[in-house]
Protein backbone atom coordinates (compact mmCIF):
# COMPACT_ATOMS: atom_id res chain seq x y z
CA UNK A 1 0.00 0.00 0.00
CA UNK A 2 1.29 3.58 -0.55
CA UNK A 3 2.65 5.85 1.81
CA UNK A 4 0.09 8.36 4.32
CA UNK A 5 1.61 11.08 2.06
CA UNK A 6 0.87 9.73 -1.15
CA UNK A 7 -2.42 8.41 -0.07
CA UNK A 8 -3.48 11.84 1.82
CA UNK A 9 -2.81 13.71 -1.54
CA UNK A 10 -4.76 11.52 -3.64
CA UNK A 11 -7.65 11.15 -1.24
CA UNK A 12 -7.72 15.73 -1.36
CA UNK A 13 -7.21 15.81 -5.52
CA UNK A 14 -10.59 13.22 -5.28
CA UNK A 15 -12.95 14.20 -3.10
CA UNK A 16 -12.44 18.15 -4.01
CA UNK A 17 -13.23 17.36 -7.47
CA UNK A 18 -15.92 14.90 -6.39
CA UNK A 19 -17.32 17.91 -4.23
CA UNK A 20 -16.96 20.42 -7.06
CA UNK A 21 -19.09 18.39 -9.21
CA UNK A 22 -21.46 16.20 -7.47
CA UNK A 23 -21.59 15.89 -4.39
CA UNK A 24 -23.80 13.57 -4.24
CA UNK A 25 -20.87 10.97 -5.33
CA UNK A 26 -19.31 11.41 -1.98
CA UNK A 27 -21.53 8.97 -0.70
CA UNK A 28 -18.60 6.23 -1.09
CA UNK A 29 -16.13 7.73 1.03
CA UNK A 30 -18.39 7.77 4.05
CA UNK A 31 -19.94 4.75 6.52
CA UNK A 32 -22.98 4.76 8.69
CA UNK A 33 -20.24 5.96 12.12
CA UNK A 34 -18.56 8.67 10.23
CA UNK A 35 -19.34 12.00 11.42
CA UNK A 36 -18.73 15.60 9.82
CA UNK A 37 -19.13 18.97 11.31
CA UNK A 38 -19.46 21.65 8.91
CA UNK A 39 -18.91 24.69 10.49
CA UNK A 40 -21.22 24.13 13.54
CA UNK A 41 -23.55 21.57 12.44
CA UNK A 42 -23.11 18.23 13.26
CA UNK A 43 -24.24 15.27 11.36
CA UNK A 44 -23.52 11.48 11.45
CA UNK A 45 -24.25 8.85 8.71
CA UNK A 46 -23.37 8.86 5.40
CA UNK A 47 -27.21 9.67 4.62
CA UNK A 48 -27.19 13.16 6.81
CA UNK A 49 -23.61 13.85 5.69
CA UNK A 50 -24.96 13.38 2.14
CA UNK A 51 -28.30 15.70 3.10
CA UNK A 52 -25.99 18.24 4.79
CA UNK A 53 -23.41 18.62 1.17
CA UNK A 54 -26.01 18.46 -1.43
CA UNK A 55 -28.20 20.90 0.66
CA UNK A 56 -25.70 23.40 0.70
CA UNK A 57 -26.84 26.75 -0.95
CA UNK A 58 -24.99 27.05 -4.01
CA UNK A 59 -24.77 25.41 -7.10
CA UNK A 60 -21.25 25.74 -8.46
CA UNK A 61 -18.63 26.09 -5.99
CA UNK A 62 -14.54 25.23 -6.80
CA UNK A 63 -11.84 24.55 -4.20
CA UNK A 64 -8.54 25.35 -4.18
CA UNK A 65 -6.16 23.64 -2.01
CA UNK A 66 -3.27 25.71 -0.81
CA UNK A 67 -1.84 23.08 1.95
CA UNK A 68 -2.42 19.50 2.53
CA UNK A 69 -0.17 18.30 5.67
CA UNK A 70 -0.41 14.13 7.21
CA UNK A 71 0.40 12.18 9.73
CA UNK A 72 -0.34 8.40 10.31
CA UNK A 73 -3.09 8.57 13.14
CA UNK A 74 -3.20 5.46 14.85
CA UNK A 75 -1.75 1.31 14.71
CA UNK A 76 -4.68 0.23 12.67
CA UNK A 77 -3.46 3.03 9.73
CA UNK A 78 -5.10 5.92 9.77
CA UNK A 79 -4.22 9.08 8.10
CA UNK A 80 -4.97 12.73 9.79
CA UNK A 81 -5.34 15.05 7.03
CA UNK A 82 -5.22 18.81 7.20
CA UNK A 83 -6.37 21.33 4.43
CA UNK A 84 -6.33 24.63 3.94
CA UNK A 85 -7.38 26.99 0.89
CA UNK A 86 -9.83 29.13 -0.66
CA UNK A 87 -13.23 28.20 -2.39
CA UNK A 88 -15.35 30.32 -5.16
CA UNK A 89 -19.16 30.07 -5.02
CA UNK A 90 -21.92 30.22 -7.86
CA UNK A 91 -20.57 33.71 -9.90
CA UNK A 92 -18.62 35.66 -6.65
CA UNK A 93 -15.67 37.13 -7.70
CA UNK A 94 -14.03 37.00 -4.17
CA UNK A 95 -12.70 33.58 -2.93
CA UNK A 96 -13.34 32.37 1.41
CA UNK A 97 -10.88 30.54 2.70
CA UNK A 98 -11.44 27.48 4.45
CA UNK A 99 -9.47 24.87 6.41
CA UNK A 100 -10.73 21.02 6.59
CA UNK A 101 -9.55 18.15 8.48
CA UNK A 102 -10.13 14.50 7.29
CA UNK A 103 -9.68 11.36 9.96
CA UNK A 104 -8.66 8.62 6.97
CA UNK A 105 -9.24 5.13 8.02
CA UNK A 106 -8.49 2.34 6.00
CA UNK A 107 -10.97 -0.83 5.13
CA UNK A 108 -10.44 -3.52 2.80
CA UNK A 109 -7.80 -2.31 0.77
CA UNK A 110 -8.77 1.23 0.79
CA UNK A 111 -9.87 4.17 3.13
CA UNK A 112 -13.15 5.96 4.19
CA UNK A 113 -13.64 9.28 5.53
CA UNK A 114 -14.42 8.63 9.63
CA UNK A 115 -14.22 12.65 10.56
CA UNK A 116 -14.71 15.39 8.09
CA UNK A 117 -14.28 19.05 10.08
CA UNK A 118 -14.66 21.91 7.81
CA UNK A 119 -14.72 25.62 8.95
CA UNK A 120 -14.63 28.80 6.68
CA UNK A 121 -12.05 31.29 7.80
CA UNK A 122 -13.23 34.86 8.65
CA UNK A 123 -11.26 38.25 8.74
Amino acid sequence: MADFATIAQQFVEFYYQTFDQNRQNLAALYRDHSMLTFETAAVQGVTGIIEKLTSLPFSQIKHQVMTLDSQPSNESGGILVLVTGALLVDEEQRSMNYTQVFQLMPDQGSYFVFNDVFKLIYG
